[in-house]
């Protein structure tokens, strides 16, 4: 598999909530870093996603650019989906990806934070209201 298809198939299992799928295609060490903040682990890529998927009814990525690099991948796509209030999410996403020996080693994230304003309130909201249970 070349690195784009090592990043459609993450993205793929990204998409369907595939735990499974998305380690496979993960380096132990992975790490997420999103608009250049604190790395992320691949265990906390895994909450996230969950979080997401509890939060927004139809994620998907739509519009997607994908090339391979020597080291990896840039991929652009569209992250769409149905925020609680009903209310459509549409946020533009740029992801540069580190490949090596087949497994996605690191994912450096950029989206439009006003965009996705919405979103990560109802991902507050959601673990907070998880914690209190």
């Amino acid at each position: 598999m070349d690195n784009a298809a090592i990043a459609r198939a993450l993205f793929d299992a990204l998409a369907q909530g595939d735990d499974d799928g998305v380690q496979a295609l993960c380096a132990p060490e992975f790490q997420l870093r999103q608009n250049g903040g604190h790395p992320i682990s691949l265990a906390g890529l895994l909450r996230f996603n969950r979080q997401v998927q509890r939060v927004v009814t139809g994620f998907r990525y739509e519009q997607v650019v994908c090339a391979a690099t020597a080291t990896g991948f840039v991929e652009e796509h569209a992250v769409r989906g149905t925020l609680p209030c009903g209310q459509a999410l549409a946020l533009a996403a740029c992801i540069v990806g580190d490949v090596h020996d087949g497994k996605v080693t690191m994912v450096r994230e950029y989206v439009d934070t006003a965009a996705a304003a919405s979103m990560l309130a109802l991902l507050t909201a959601s673990r907070e209201l998880t914690a209190v249970r």
